[in-house]
């Protein structure tokens, strides 16, 4: 192993140290979603995924 990639693995183990507490904290403190949040969320990815399929059915 040369020392780029035990640097890279050291960095990596840091940036997981530091960034979960802080992850962990944006999470429970962020707003909810309301079912109009979800319905705003779910009716524009079912229309993709439908224009998606009718592209796959086309070819």
């Amino acid at each position: 192993m040369d020392w780029v990639k035990i640097g890279s693995a050291l960095f990596l183990a840091a940036m997981l140290i530091f960034l979960f507490p802080r992850a962990k904290h944006a999470v429970q403190n962020s707003p909810k979603g309301s079912a109009s949040d979800w319905m705003g969320f779910v009716l524009p990815m079912a229309a993709v995924v439908l224009f998606i399929i009718v592209l796959i059915a086309l070819v």
